[in-house]
């Protein structure tokens, strides 16, 4: 079975809609453990992100699914040191320092 982004909405709008039932709503503890659960994958995946951003490497999770190569936003290359302007320098990779001549 396939778990990804399109999967974790329709189980919190499963539950959202099991919390309006008024016949027989689902158990508000139930609830927070399935949105407390649900915080922690996509935490998770925010840390693939990040990760991916600062690395220009690509995660292969399947969580968010393949990444668009035809048209949207393009890939962010990572800095290297001989990209950086005269008085920048980048102590590890994502973290720019700029040094003010004078």
């Amino acid at each position: 079975m396939a778990h990804n982004i399109t999967d974790l909405r329709g189980h919190l709008f499963d539950t959202l809609e099991s919390l309006k039932d008024k016949e027989k709503p689902m158990d508000i503890d139930r609830a927070k453990a399935i949105a407390d659960v649900s915080q922690v994958i996509i935490n998770s995946v925010k840390v693939e992100v990040d990760y991916s951003r600062v690395t220009g490497n690509t995660v292969a999770s399947g969580f968010l699914g393949e990444p668009d190569t035809k048209g949207g936003l393009p890939q962010p290359n990572p800095i290297t040191d001989h990209q950086l302007p005269e008085g920048t320098i980048s102590p590890k990779p994502g973290v720019l320092v700029h040094k003010m001549r004078g």
